[in-house]
């Protein structure tokens, strides 16, 4: 199992989801972040603006869908403009559905 980490524009977040979703892959949790990526901000005139709002998606998924989850985030998330947010794959050792205590997704 792989854990994404997909930290986006906000704005598209709905279009990941849905487009996930259509896939079959549903689960997921979503939290609104703030942060920066490698320009460290923006800066206007005095002001220094260097915390965006993004939105994180988390979910976990099967080896063998993590292409599959991959391509539509890629697809759906990008604008072609800097800022568009970052992908962290990790390695989820276990998993248990807290209600019935089964092992597993």
């Amino acid at each position: 199992m792989k854990m994404i980490r997909s930290i986006i524009r906000p704005e598209k977040a709905e279009t990941v989801s849905e487009a996930l979703a259509e896939a079959g892959l549903t689960s997921l949790t979503k939290m609104h972040v703030f942060g920066r990526g490698r320009t460290k901000g923006i800066r206007i005139g005095d002001v220094v603006y260097d915390e965006f709002p993004k939105t994180l998606l988390l979910m976990v998924v099967e080896d063998e869908k993590l292409d599959q989850a991959l391509e539509i985030i890629l697809e759906k998330a990008k604008t072609g403009s800097m800022g568009d947010g970052k992908i962290m794959i990790t390695e989820v050792e276990e998993a248990y559905t807290i209600s019935t205590g089964m092992k597993g997704l």
